[in-house]
């Protein structure tokens, strides 16, 4: 059974649910905690680390993409206390975010010959994008079949981020963070250089909903028994959960054992 579910968008960047149906969410779903985070931002509505808000723990968290090698990972951190240094990489983000926005869209509407309802804001993500797709071109029907061949990476319409190095990502959330993980390391095109990068941080995300978002390992080659392996191997903490973009939760997520090393973590009581 999932007790928490450690990774969660809102509508501070490219998910659908307002930080307000969050906590109710979660408790239809069975969740005794979920985390925000929401891509290359904080979220200004919680004010401390973990919060309680109706009955659920909110930890609040962020998702930041860095360049590792030759390719580009996610990185989650928890329990955030904002440091100087990460608002001013956020802010920095924010700006190339909107740049990279503007561009994206510029190309679609040319491409499709039509206008789409997305407006070049902070926060905006490619999910934002085809979901505006989606609302005003009848050739496209899911937020995969707009990224399959027209805002994916290599698409015709894609425009990708100035992101940090890993190196100064993982500095950047280290400080800021009581818990820093790898985030889905099954879901990138070299996962087994992805994992190496595991043993750097405090934790790797182990259960993720990879059958749902059609994202694997390369060719097959690893399994998550394989991530749950290196997380026992280097003593890491587990993470997990469901990337939700849309206003379900609890797809997967964490037990209530797996949790409770995190909540310690987080220095939350039990």
């Amino acid at each position: 059974m999932v007790a928490a579910d450690l990774h969660v968008h809102t509508d501070n960047s490219d998910g659908t649910f307002r930080l307000s149906e969050v906590p109710p969410a979660a408790r239809a779903a069975g969740l005794d905690a979920v985390a925000i985070t929401d891509h290359d931002r904080v979220h200004p509505d919680l004010d401390a680390p973990v919060v309680e808000r109706d009955g659920v723990t909110v930890v609040h968290g962020i998702e930041l993409r860095v360049e590792a090698d030759d390719q580009r990972v996610d990185v989650l951190g928890y329990g955030v206390t904002p440091t100087d240094a990460l608002v001013a990489e956020i802010d920095r983000l924010q700006r190339d975010r909107v740049e990279r926005g503007r561009t994206i869209v510029d190309r679609v509407e040319e491409r499709l010959g039509h206008a789409i309802p997305a407006e070049p804001e902070p926060g905006l993500g490619r999910p934002d994008i085809a979901r505006a797709v989606i609302e005003s071109d009848d050739d496209y029907d899911s937020i995969p079949d707009v990224f399959g061949g027209l805002i994916g990476e290599g698409d015709p319409c894609y425009v990708a981020r100035d992101v940090p190095s890993f190196e100064h990502g993982r500095e950047l959330l280290s400080d800021a963070c009581a818990l820093v993980s790898l985030a889905h390391p099954l879901r990138y095109p070299e996962p087994e250089a992805a994992l190496e990068l595991a043993p750097r941080l405090d934790a790797v995300e182990v259960a993720y909903p990879y059958g749902a978002r059609a994202h694997t390992g390369a060719n097959g080659e690893l399994a998550v028994e394989d991530v749950r392996t290196v997380a026992e191997r280097n003593d890491l903490t587990v993470t997990g959960g469901s990337d939700a973009h849309d206003r379900s939760l609890g797809e997967t997520g964490l037990s209530t054992d797996e949790y409770e090393r995190v909540r310690d973590a987080l220095g939350v009581a039990p």
